[in-house]
């Protein structure tokens, strides 16, 4: 189920000023980035206003436990955010994250 963005994953504008990303930092959301099911992931939270709970992985072609694998990756360098709610995870895009690795992209 949908939730509006005020409900979840604090949703908020990227900030004006953006963090430099290290060495380290870029190779993990760029190597985050390489598996086509993480892109996938990306472009489904991508396309909601609000975040996806539980619903993702109807629309992935992977087991549960599996997108669960793919979004733990992406967790982990900084693409998405999660937020537990008793049994079930909240997912969006971080846009933080994403924005810090537009910049670092562009810087090389």
């Amino acid at each position: 189920m949908d939730k509006t963005p005020d409900e979840c994953c604090d949703t908020v504008s990227p900030p004006e000023e953006v963090r430099r990303l290290d060495d380290h930092e870029l190779a993990m959301m760029t190597k985050a980035l390489g598996h086509p099911v993480r892109l996938q992931i990306l472009r489904i939270l991508s396309a909601h206003s609000a975040c996806i709970t539980g619903d993702i992985v109807a629309e992935l072609p992977v087991a549960q436990s599996t997108a669960s694998e793919h979004l733990r990756i992406l967790r982990e360098a900084g693409l998405v955010k999660g937020e537990i709610e008793g049994p079930r995870t909240s997912y969006c895009l971080d846009h933080s994250g994403l924005s810090a690795l537009k910049q670092a992209v562009d810087s090389l």
